[in-house]
């Protein structure tokens, strides 16, 4: 690539805001005004300036271009890189999917390559606005992030960057996932390709599109198999944070408990505590019960997310608080065939620092284990 390395970036401000307050999405102003008075704070913005201080004394040598206010200038001032701020988007933090779209088709004849904060929404928004016509990495900043154009975490997204702008990596094809927002909320995975973006190929910094378990008949002896172990080894006393998926929710089955697909459920003494519980309630029922807890999680599937992708009630503050050795994730064997590595991405410094290498002990059958490590 020659001439002048130059980067847009676009922040979407309400990206991921309903993660921790349980909502799983804030797509359209009601959700978006439910999530912030439930205490929902913003999140893209903390990714963008981690994005950016990611650079570190190469962002000298980049021209970077972006939005007014909350779409990005904001990011660029409190990390104090310069920048240059185009005249489309809206200054506010209450901005719509056509903001982002005005930018995306602003920036694209302008620079070398398309940054973005936000989630699987923000994806199909770059996309409608872009096509292939510019080259794009995703920030990983929504709730739901199950299409292949995001980078493992800020970091990495600004290491793909440099490495592109360096003539260092390909171009691919990237899926992008038409997620079911009506039917993800009710708890439901609904998604089919949407389309695709052309992303710098690096299959070490940047994830592939969610794949579902698959449904063989060993897969769900193995889940049965996987619920009745926990569920017969249940201490009273001990708070259950059952997180998101099919292979955990086994567990809610054995017990009898009705629960969402896609929520974060307490239990208690083998009764449920409470249904779709958001960070807030976790960390107050822990609290009451002087942290004895058991994180019960399964990672994503392809992706290898444990934390950070779909379940950010479980936030870097519980994870801090339980401890690594309160963790006990749970897969498939098909699952985990499909998984190089572990991986975690709270945006939490500190959490993320508990999990990095370890090599974890993954309950796959009836008090059987295999050892899977956490990513570096």
């Amino acid at each position: 690539m020659c001439g002048l390395r130059r980067v847009g970036l676009i922040v979407n401000p309400v990206a991921g805001m309903g993660g921790a307050v349980g909502l799983k999405g804030t797509d359209g102003p009601r959700l978006l005004g439910r999530a912030i008075a439930l205490g929902a704070v913003p999140v893209a913005l903390e990714r963008g300036k981690a994005f950016l201080r990611s650079f570190g004394t190469l962002a000298g040598t980049i021209e970077f271009v972006t939005c007014p206010g909350a779409m990005g200038e904001e990011a660029f001032r409190e990390v104090g890189i310069p920048c240059r701020v185009i005249s489309t988007g809206s200054r506010s933090g209450r901005t719509t999917a056509e903001d982002t779209k005005a930018a995306a088709k602003a920036m694209s004849g302008d620079v070398s390559i398309l940054a973005f904060c936000g989630g699987d929404g923000t994806a199909r928004d770059v996309l409608d606005a872009v096509g292939q016509g510019v080259p794009v990495i995703g920030v990983p900043s929504g709730v739901k992030m199950h299409s292949g154009v995001f980078a493992m975490n800020p970091s990495a997204a600004a290491c793909v960057t440099v490495k592109f702008l360096w003539d260092e990596l390909p171009l691919r094809e990237a899926e992008v996932a038409d997620v079911d927002e009506g039917a993800f909320r009710a708890g439901r995975v609904s998604s089919k390709l949407y389309g695709y973006l052309m992303v710098p190929y690096e299959p070490a910094l940047v994830q592939g599109m969610k794949s579902p378990a698959p449904l063989t008949n060993e897969a769900l002896e193995e889940r049965g198999a996987i619920a009745r172990w926990i569920v017969e080894g249940m201490r009273d006393g001990v708070l259950y944070v059952l997180g998101p998926g099919s292979t955990v929710k086994g567990v809610s089955d054995e017990l009898g408990i009705e629960r969402a697909l896609l929520g974060v459920d307490l239990v208690l003494d083998r009764s449920l505590l409470k249904k779709d519980a958001n960070e807030r309630d976790i960390l107050e029922e822990m609290r009451e019960r002087r942290g004895s807890v058991c994180i019960v999680v399964s990672p994503i599937g392809r992706q290898g997310f444990v934390f950070g992708r779909g379940n950010q009630q479980i936030s870097g503050r519980v994870l801090r608080e339980a401890g690594r050795d309160s963790v006990l994730i749970v897969a498939t064997e098909d699952k985990l065939k499909e998984i190089d590595a572990l991986r975690v991405d709270t945006g939490d410094a500190g959490a993320d620092a508990m999990f990095k290498g370890w090599a974890a002990k993954v309950l796959v059958d009836y008090n059987r284990f295999r050892v899977v490590r956490f990513d570096h």
